[in-house]
Protein backbone atom coordinates (compact mmCIF):
# COMPACT_ATOMS: atom_id res chain seq x y z
CA UNK A 1 0.00 0.00 0.00
CA UNK A 2 2.88 2.15 0.98
CA UNK A 3 4.32 1.61 -2.22
CA UNK A 4 1.75 2.23 -4.61
CA UNK A 5 1.08 5.82 -2.95
CA UNK A 6 4.92 6.29 -3.27
CA UNK A 7 4.54 5.76 -6.85
CA UNK A 8 1.51 7.96 -6.71
CA UNK A 9 2.77 10.58 -5.21
CA UNK A 10 6.18 10.38 -7.63
CA UNK A 11 3.33 10.07 -10.62
CA UNK A 12 2.06 13.34 -9.66
CA UNK A 13 5.39 15.19 -8.85
CA UNK A 14 6.09 14.39 -12.34
CA UNK A 15 3.24 15.67 -13.46
CA UNK A 16 3.53 18.88 -11.78
CA UNK A 17 6.89 19.28 -13.18
CA UNK A 18 6.09 18.46 -16.63
CA UNK A 19 3.58 21.26 -16.46
CA UNK A 20 5.51 23.40 -14.65
CA UNK A 21 8.45 23.05 -17.45
CA UNK A 22 5.72 23.32 -20.17
CA UNK A 23 4.24 26.35 -18.63
CA UNK A 24 7.61 27.72 -18.69
CA UNK A 25 8.72 27.18 -22.08
CA UNK A 26 5.42 28.46 -23.35
CA UNK A 27 5.80 31.83 -21.24
CA UNK A 28 9.62 32.04 -22.61
CA UNK A 29 8.16 31.24 -26.33
CA UNK A 30 5.27 34.34 -25.55
CA UNK A 31 7.96 36.90 -24.28
CA UNK A 32 10.00 35.87 -27.33
CA UNK A 33 7.19 36.57 -29.64
CA UNK A 34 6.25 39.91 -28.10
CA UNK A 35 9.72 40.92 -28.00
CA UNK A 36 9.32 44.22 -30.37
CA UNK A 37 12.31 43.77 -33.52
CA UNK A 38 14.11 46.98 -35.70
CA UNK A 39 12.03 47.35 -38.94
CA UNK A 40 13.55 50.25 -40.84
CA UNK A 41 11.49 50.98 -44.02
CA UNK A 42 12.03 53.76 -46.64
CA UNK A 43 9.34 55.13 -48.95
CA UNK A 44 9.69 57.49 -51.94
CA UNK A 45 6.88 59.21 -53.12
CA UNK A 46 6.61 62.54 -54.85
CA UNK A 47 7.70 65.92 -53.04
CA UNK A 48 3.96 67.11 -53.09
CA UNK A 49 2.51 63.72 -51.49
CA UNK A 50 4.80 64.09 -48.18
CA UNK A 51 2.44 65.49 -45.61
CA UNK A 52 0.24 63.08 -47.23
CA UNK A 53 2.68 60.09 -46.92
CA UNK A 54 3.86 60.60 -43.60
CA UNK A 55 0.16 60.55 -42.24
CA UNK A 56 -0.70 57.56 -43.85
CA UNK A 57 2.84 55.93 -42.33
CA UNK A 58 1.81 57.39 -38.95
CA UNK A 59 -1.36 55.92 -39.17
CA UNK A 60 -0.30 52.55 -40.08
CA UNK A 61 2.81 52.31 -36.77
CA UNK A 62 -0.18 52.98 -34.69
CA UNK A 63 -1.62 50.11 -36.57
CA UNK A 64 0.80 47.88 -35.81
CA UNK A 65 2.02 49.29 -32.55
CA UNK A 66 3.70 46.33 -29.97
CA UNK A 67 4.09 44.06 -33.45
CA UNK A 68 7.73 45.76 -34.24
CA UNK A 69 10.08 48.82 -33.61
CA UNK A 70 9.36 50.76 -36.40
CA UNK A 71 11.14 53.55 -38.02
CA UNK A 72 9.72 54.51 -41.00
CA UNK A 73 11.24 57.42 -43.07
CA UNK A 74 10.30 59.32 -46.34
CA UNK A 75 12.06 60.46 -48.72
CA UNK A 76 10.78 62.97 -51.91
CA UNK A 77 11.58 60.84 -55.24
CA UNK A 78 9.91 62.20 -58.37
CA UNK A 79 7.40 59.13 -59.85
CA UNK A 80 8.74 59.56 -63.30
CA UNK A 81 12.14 58.76 -62.61
CA UNK A 82 11.78 56.26 -59.78
CA UNK A 83 12.72 53.33 -62.32
CA UNK A 84 15.79 54.91 -62.59
CA UNK A 85 16.88 55.71 -59.41
CA UNK A 86 15.66 52.20 -57.83
CA UNK A 87 17.40 50.31 -60.69
CA UNK A 88 20.75 52.89 -60.16
CA UNK A 89 20.70 50.45 -56.57
CA UNK A 90 18.51 47.92 -55.71
CA UNK A 91 19.95 47.19 -52.90
CA UNK A 92 20.28 50.95 -51.46
CA UNK A 93 16.53 51.93 -52.90
CA UNK A 94 13.82 52.16 -51.06
CA UNK A 95 11.53 49.44 -49.73
CA UNK A 96 8.14 50.86 -50.78
CA UNK A 97 7.84 53.58 -53.49
CA UNK A 98 5.33 54.96 -55.85
CA UNK A 99 5.49 55.21 -59.56
CA UNK A 100 3.55 55.61 -62.86
CA UNK A 101 2.72 52.60 -64.39
CA UNK A 102 4.61 52.32 -67.63
CA UNK A 103 7.50 51.56 -65.56
CA UNK A 104 5.99 48.71 -64.56
CA UNK A 105 7.46 46.16 -67.64
CA UNK A 106 11.05 47.43 -66.74
CA UNK A 107 10.99 47.25 -63.04
CA UNK A 108 9.58 43.50 -62.90
CA UNK A 109 12.19 42.35 -65.59
CA UNK A 110 15.00 43.81 -63.43
CA UNK A 111 13.53 41.93 -60.67
CA UNK A 112 12.72 44.43 -58.70
CA UNK A 113 9.12 43.71 -58.03
CA UNK A 114 7.59 40.28 -57.07
CA UNK A 115 3.99 39.01 -57.73
CA UNK A 116 2.08 40.93 -54.95
CA UNK A 117 0.93 38.24 -52.11
CA UNK A 118 -2.66 39.12 -52.44
CA UNK A 119 -3.04 39.58 -56.40
CA UNK A 120 -6.36 37.90 -56.07
CA UNK A 121 -7.76 40.77 -53.05
CA UNK A 122 -6.37 43.72 -55.59
CA UNK A 123 -8.15 42.53 -59.04
CA UNK A 124 -11.62 42.47 -56.67
CA UNK A 125 -11.22 45.61 -55.72
CA UNK A 126 -9.42 47.89 -57.71
CA UNK A 127 -10.81 49.14 -61.32
CA UNK A 128 -10.12 46.91 -64.45
CA UNK A 129 -7.87 49.26 -65.91
CA UNK A 130 -5.94 49.76 -63.01
CA UNK A 131 -5.32 46.22 -62.68
CA UNK A 132 -4.66 45.93 -66.04
CA UNK A 133 -1.39 48.84 -65.50
CA UNK A 134 -0.38 47.18 -62.35
CA UNK A 135 0.16 43.66 -64.49
CA UNK A 136 2.79 42.43 -66.33
CA UNK A 137 1.03 39.21 -68.68
CA UNK A 138 -2.13 38.59 -66.06
CA UNK A 139 0.58 38.89 -62.81
CA UNK A 140 -0.06 41.49 -60.69
CA UNK A 141 3.16 42.99 -59.70
CA UNK A 142 2.15 46.15 -57.52
CA UNK A 143 -1.05 48.06 -55.52
CA UNK A 144 -3.33 50.12 -57.81
CA UNK A 145 -3.02 53.80 -56.07
CA UNK A 146 -4.95 55.80 -58.64
CA UNK A 147 -6.21 55.45 -62.04
CA UNK A 148 -6.16 59.37 -62.74
CA UNK A 149 -2.91 59.32 -64.71
CA UNK A 150 -3.81 61.14 -67.84
CA UNK A 151 -4.83 64.83 -69.15
CA UNK A 152 -7.75 66.87 -69.78
CA UNK A 153 -8.74 70.73 -70.63
CA UNK A 154 -8.67 73.16 -67.97
CA UNK A 155 -10.88 76.24 -68.38
CA UNK A 156 -11.88 79.72 -67.02
CA UNK A 157 -15.66 79.75 -67.12
CA UNK A 158 -15.28 83.57 -67.35
CA UNK A 159 -13.97 82.90 -71.20
CA UNK A 160 -15.27 79.65 -72.33
CA UNK A 161 -18.75 78.45 -71.85
CA UNK A 162 -19.39 74.57 -72.10
CA UNK A 163 -20.15 74.93 -76.20
CA UNK A 164 -17.10 76.61 -76.47
CA UNK A 165 -14.32 73.89 -75.03
CA UNK A 166 -15.96 71.14 -77.64
CA UNK A 167 -13.63 72.46 -80.35
CA UNK A 168 -9.75 74.11 -80.27
CA UNK A 169 -10.66 76.43 -83.30
CA UNK A 170 -13.68 78.24 -81.02
CA UNK A 171 -11.14 78.10 -77.79
CA UNK A 172 -8.13 79.10 -80.11
CA UNK A 173 -10.16 82.44 -81.47
CA UNK A 174 -11.61 83.11 -77.75
CA UNK A 175 -7.92 83.68 -76.31
CA UNK A 176 -6.48 85.58 -79.63
CA UNK A 177 -9.60 88.08 -79.33
CA UNK A 178 -9.09 88.29 -74.95
CA UNK A 179 -4.99 88.35 -75.67
CA UNK A 180 -4.96 85.12 -73.82
CA UNK A 181 -3.42 81.76 -74.36
CA UNK A 182 -4.32 78.37 -74.35
CA UNK A 183 -1.38 76.15 -73.03
CA UNK A 184 0.03 72.47 -73.77
CA UNK A 185 3.50 71.03 -73.21
CA UNK A 186 4.70 69.86 -76.32
CA UNK A 187 7.97 69.33 -75.31
CA UNK A 188 6.05 66.26 -73.55
CA UNK A 189 5.39 63.89 -76.13
CA UNK A 190 3.31 62.48 -73.72
CA UNK A 191 0.51 64.73 -74.73
CA UNK A 192 2.00 65.39 -78.05
CA UNK A 193 0.07 61.44 -78.19
CA UNK A 194 -3.20 63.86 -77.81
CA UNK A 195 -2.74 64.51 -82.10
CA UNK A 196 -2.03 61.29 -83.38
CA UNK A 197 -3.66 58.74 -80.96
CA UNK A 198 -7.04 59.08 -82.90
CA UNK A 199 -6.29 58.95 -86.56
CA UNK A 200 -5.92 54.89 -87.39
CA UNK A 201 -1.94 55.50 -87.13
CA UNK A 202 -0.36 53.70 -84.52
CA UNK A 203 2.59 53.54 -82.28
CA UNK A 204 2.92 50.92 -79.46
CA UNK A 205 5.75 48.52 -77.67
CA UNK A 206 7.18 45.08 -79.86
CA UNK A 207 6.76 41.74 -78.43
CA UNK A 208 10.29 41.98 -76.82
CA UNK A 209 8.89 44.48 -74.33
CA UNK A 210 11.68 47.09 -75.37
CA UNK A 211 11.48 48.98 -78.91
CA UNK A 212 8.84 50.45 -80.93
CA UNK A 213 6.16 50.29 -83.79
CA UNK A 214 5.29 53.23 -85.15
CA UNK A 215 2.89 54.63 -88.38
CA UNK A 216 2.57 58.23 -87.52
CA UNK A 217 4.42 58.93 -90.76
CA UNK A 218 2.06 56.77 -92.87
CA UNK A 219 1.26 58.65 -96.29
CA UNK A 220 -1.37 56.63 -97.78
CA UNK A 221 -4.62 56.47 -95.48
CA UNK A 222 -7.27 58.99 -94.78
CA UNK A 223 -5.51 60.76 -92.06
CA UNK A 224 -1.93 60.74 -93.13
CA UNK A 225 0.89 62.15 -90.99
CA UNK A 226 1.50 65.35 -92.70
CA UNK A 227 -2.45 66.07 -91.85
CA UNK A 228 -1.69 66.27 -88.10
CA UNK A 229 1.67 67.63 -89.22
CA UNK A 230 0.02 70.59 -90.77
CA UNK A 231 -3.07 71.10 -88.07
CA UNK A 232 -0.13 71.16 -85.36
CA UNK A 233 1.40 73.89 -87.41
CA UNK A 234 -1.36 75.74 -87.72
CA UNK A 235 -2.23 75.68 -83.93
CA UNK A 236 1.07 77.11 -83.24
CA UNK A 237 0.62 79.74 -85.67
CA UNK A 238 -2.37 81.06 -83.70
CA UNK A 239 -1.51 83.78 -81.48
CA UNK A 240 -3.75 82.01 -78.72
CA UNK A 241 -1.58 78.74 -78.03
CA UNK A 242 1.53 78.62 -76.09
CA UNK A 243 3.34 75.34 -75.96
CA UNK A 244 4.43 75.59 -72.24
CA UNK A 245 5.29 72.90 -69.23
CA UNK A 246 3.11 72.47 -66.85
CA UNK A 247 5.02 74.63 -63.87
CA UNK A 248 4.68 77.50 -66.85
CA UNK A 249 1.28 77.05 -66.96
CA UNK A 250 0.41 77.53 -63.90
CA UNK A 251 2.29 80.59 -63.83
CA UNK A 252 0.54 81.51 -66.33
CA UNK A 253 -2.80 80.70 -64.59
CA UNK A 254 -1.55 82.59 -61.51
CA UNK A 255 -0.91 85.96 -63.44
CA UNK A 256 -3.87 85.68 -65.68
CA UNK A 257 -2.23 85.57 -68.71
CA UNK A 258 -3.51 81.71 -69.45
CA UNK A 259 -7.54 81.07 -69.08
CA UNK A 260 -7.37 77.38 -71.00
CA UNK A 261 -4.52 74.42 -70.58
CA UNK A 262 -4.02 70.46 -70.96
CA UNK A 263 -2.89 69.25 -67.58
CA UNK A 264 -3.71 66.56 -65.20
CA UNK A 265 -5.79 65.49 -61.90
CA UNK A 266 -2.43 66.69 -60.00
CA UNK A 267 -3.38 70.39 -60.74
CA UNK A 268 -7.04 70.50 -59.57
CA UNK A 269 -6.59 71.90 -56.49
CA UNK A 270 -3.89 74.75 -57.43
CA UNK A 271 -6.34 75.62 -60.08
CA UNK A 272 -10.07 75.54 -57.99
CA UNK A 273 -7.83 77.31 -55.85
CA UNK A 274 -6.80 80.56 -58.80
CA UNK A 275 -10.08 80.22 -60.38
CA UNK A 276 -12.59 79.62 -57.79
CA UNK A 277 -16.04 79.75 -59.03
CA UNK A 278 -15.04 80.25 -62.91
CA UNK A 279 -13.16 76.22 -62.50
CA UNK A 280 -14.07 74.19 -65.04
CA UNK A 281 -12.56 71.19 -66.90
CA UNK A 282 -13.96 69.46 -69.56
CA UNK A 283 -12.42 66.26 -71.93
CA UNK A 284 -10.44 67.19 -74.68
CA UNK A 285 -11.58 68.89 -77.51
CA UNK A 286 -11.96 68.17 -81.54
CA UNK A 287 -9.01 69.65 -83.69
CA UNK A 288 -9.27 70.61 -87.43
CA UNK A 289 -7.44 67.90 -89.75
CA UNK A 290 -8.17 68.09 -92.90
CA UNK A 291 -10.65 70.00 -92.92
CA UNK A 292 -12.61 67.60 -90.62
CA UNK A 293 -13.06 67.35 -86.63
CA UNK A 294 -10.94 65.22 -85.16
CA UNK A 295 -11.47 64.19 -81.26
CA UNK A 296 -7.92 64.66 -79.32
CA UNK A 297 -6.87 61.70 -77.71
CA UNK A 298 -4.64 60.81 -74.38
CA UNK A 299 -2.68 58.43 -72.54
CA UNK A 300 -4.06 56.75 -69.64
CA UNK A 301 -1.97 55.40 -66.68
CA UNK A 302 -2.02 54.78 -62.79
CA UNK A 303 0.39 55.32 -59.97
CA UNK A 304 0.93 52.29 -58.52
CA UNK A 305 2.93 51.30 -55.07
CA UNK A 306 5.88 48.58 -55.56
CA UNK A 307 7.63 46.85 -52.62
CA UNK A 308 10.97 46.06 -53.55
CA UNK A 309 11.88 42.78 -53.69
CA UNK A 310 15.31 43.12 -52.30
CA UNK A 311 14.08 45.19 -48.86
CA UNK A 312 15.34 43.68 -45.52
CA UNK A 313 12.13 43.87 -44.52
CA UNK A 314 10.21 42.69 -47.53
CA UNK A 315 6.72 41.30 -45.62
CA UNK A 316 6.65 44.39 -43.89
CA UNK A 317 7.37 46.52 -47.37
CA UNK A 318 4.54 44.80 -48.89
CA UNK A 319 1.82 45.37 -45.83
CA UNK A 320 2.96 48.90 -45.67
CA UNK A 321 2.56 49.49 -49.58
CA UNK A 322 -0.34 47.56 -49.37
CA UNK A 323 -1.67 49.60 -46.02
CA UNK A 324 -0.85 53.15 -48.56
CA UNK A 325 -2.66 51.93 -51.77
CA UNK A 326 -6.48 50.81 -49.11
CA UNK A 327 -9.67 52.26 -49.58
CA UNK A 328 -9.90 54.68 -46.89
CA UNK A 329 -6.10 55.87 -47.63
CA UNK A 330 -7.29 56.28 -51.34
CA UNK A 331 -10.18 58.79 -49.94
CA UNK A 332 -7.58 60.71 -47.98
CA UNK A 333 -5.98 60.78 -51.03
CA UNK A 334 -8.48 62.37 -52.80
CA UNK A 335 -9.72 64.76 -50.18
CA UNK A 336 -6.24 65.99 -49.91
CA UNK A 337 -4.24 65.80 -53.33
CA UNK A 338 -7.64 65.72 -55.67
CA UNK A 339 -6.03 62.40 -57.15
CA UNK A 340 -8.75 60.15 -58.51
CA UNK A 341 -8.89 56.48 -56.98
CA UNK A 342 -8.62 53.42 -58.37
CA UNK A 343 -10.47 51.45 -55.31
CA UNK A 344 -14.05 50.85 -56.83
CA UNK A 345 -15.94 51.98 -53.53
CA UNK A 346 -13.09 55.05 -53.45
CA UNK A 347 -14.33 55.30 -56.77
CA UNK A 348 -17.95 55.26 -56.43
CA UNK A 349 -17.87 58.33 -53.70
CA UNK A 350 -19.94 61.33 -54.22
CA UNK A 351 -17.40 63.25 -53.78
CA UNK A 352 -15.21 61.98 -56.19
CA UNK A 353 -18.03 61.87 -58.67
CA UNK A 354 -18.56 65.00 -58.40
CA UNK A 355 -15.53 66.12 -58.73
CA UNK A 356 -15.21 68.67 -62.02
CA UNK A 357 -11.29 67.12 -63.01
CA UNK A 358 -12.31 63.32 -61.92
CA UNK A 359 -15.12 63.86 -64.60
CA UNK A 360 -13.33 65.30 -67.16
CA UNK A 361 -10.96 62.55 -66.79
CA UNK A 362 -13.80 59.71 -67.08
CA UNK A 363 -14.94 61.55 -70.39
CA UNK A 364 -11.94 61.94 -71.97
CA UNK A 365 -11.44 58.03 -70.75
CA UNK A 366 -13.27 56.64 -73.86
CA UNK A 367 -10.35 57.95 -76.05
CA UNK A 368 -7.38 57.11 -73.91
CA UNK A 369 -4.82 54.33 -74.51
CA UNK A 370 -2.69 52.95 -71.53
CA UNK A 371 0.67 53.47 -71.97
CA UNK A 372 2.93 51.11 -72.77
CA UNK A 373 5.98 53.06 -74.37
CA UNK A 374 9.82 51.86 -74.75
CA UNK A 375 11.78 54.73 -74.27
CA UNK A 376 13.17 55.17 -77.31
CA UNK A 377 9.90 57.32 -78.40
CA UNK A 378 10.71 60.52 -75.86
CA UNK A 379 13.09 62.25 -77.30
CA UNK A 380 12.01 61.74 -81.11
CA UNK A 381 8.94 63.07 -80.80
CA UNK A 382 9.56 66.19 -78.47
CA UNK A 383 12.39 67.09 -81.09
CA UNK A 384 9.41 66.79 -83.83
CA UNK A 385 7.19 68.84 -82.01
CA UNK A 386 9.29 71.28 -80.54
CA UNK A 387 10.17 72.16 -84.31
CA UNK A 388 6.73 72.58 -84.97
CA UNK A 389 5.83 74.93 -81.78
CA UNK A 390 8.91 77.34 -82.92
CA UNK A 391 7.22 77.92 -85.81
CA UNK A 392 9.53 75.01 -88.44
CA UNK A 393 12.04 78.17 -88.25
CA UNK A 394 14.53 75.96 -90.88
CA UNK A 395 11.55 75.96 -93.13
CA UNK A 396 12.11 71.89 -92.89
CA UNK A 397 9.79 69.51 -95.14
CA UNK A 398 6.50 68.08 -92.57
CA UNK A 399 7.40 64.91 -94.63
CA UNK A 400 10.94 64.50 -93.69
CA UNK A 401 10.46 65.75 -89.84
CA UNK A 402 7.70 62.81 -89.42
CA UNK A 403 10.11 60.37 -91.15
CA UNK A 404 13.15 61.33 -89.11
CA UNK A 405 10.67 61.17 -85.85
CA UNK A 406 9.27 57.41 -86.64
CA UNK A 407 13.36 56.51 -87.30
CA UNK A 408 14.49 57.75 -84.11
CA UNK A 409 11.19 55.96 -82.12
CA UNK A 410 11.26 52.69 -84.13
CA UNK A 411 15.37 52.61 -83.35
CA UNK A 412 17.03 49.08 -82.23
Amino acid sequence: MKKKLCILFLAMTGIITLTGCHSGRQQEAKSSSEESHLVELVVWGSEEDEALLNQIIDNFERRHQGEADFRITFQAQGESGCKDALLADLEAGADVFTFADDQLNALAAAGALEPVPDGDTIRSENLAASVEAASVRNTIYAYPLTSDNGYFMYYNKKYFSESDVKTLDRMLQIAEENHKFITMDWSSAWYVYAFFGNTGMEVGLNSDGITNFCTWNQAEAKIRGIDVAQAMAQIAESPGFASRTDTEFLSGVEEGTVIAGVSGVWNAVAMEEAWGEDFGAAKLPTYTCRDEQLQMASFSGCKLVGANAYSRNYDWACQLASWIANEENQKLRFELRGQGPSNIRASQSSAVQEAPAIAALLEQSEFAQLQRIGGNFWDPVAVFAGTLAAGNPGHENLQDLLDQMVEGITAR
